[in-house]
């Protein structure tokens, strides 16, 4: 096929501001990566954009498998927060209130039921 340019797992991206090795990052208002190193503000870096990752998630809040998880940039963790945030992906195992992390497949944004 002429027009195939790559897979898409990784993506190489330029963030508007510094990014940590494992922190994620969202590009405009729906493309969201996580840095495989270490990327520095303006400049390009790759981006993991699909995949299961371990995540930083908002320590107090139990959350389940199959919920949507929202990316707070804020705060560079993952909630159940819908209100200004975007879907990121989905739990794919259970978090406990507290904890610090989650397992998420990220790209499976699932809409919020109308």
């Amino acid at each position: 096929m002429k027009n195939y340019v790559q897979a898409g797992e990784t993506l190489t991206l330029t963030p508007s501001a510094a990014v940590a090795s494992g922190v994620g990052f969202l590009f405009g208002s729906a493309l969201f990566g996580i840095a495989t190193n270490d990327v520095a503000a303006s400049t390009a870096g790759e981006f993991r954009t699909e995949g299961v990752y371990e995540i930083g998630k908002t320590s107090a809040l139990a959350i389940a498998v199959g919920d949507r998880l929202f990316w707070d940039a804020t705060n560079k963790v993952v909630n159940k927060t819908t209100t200004a945030q975007q879907c990121i992906g989905v739990a794919v195992a259970a978090a406990a209130n507290p904890s610090s992390t989650v397992l998420i497949k990220l790209g499976q944004a699932v809409p919020v039921a109308t």
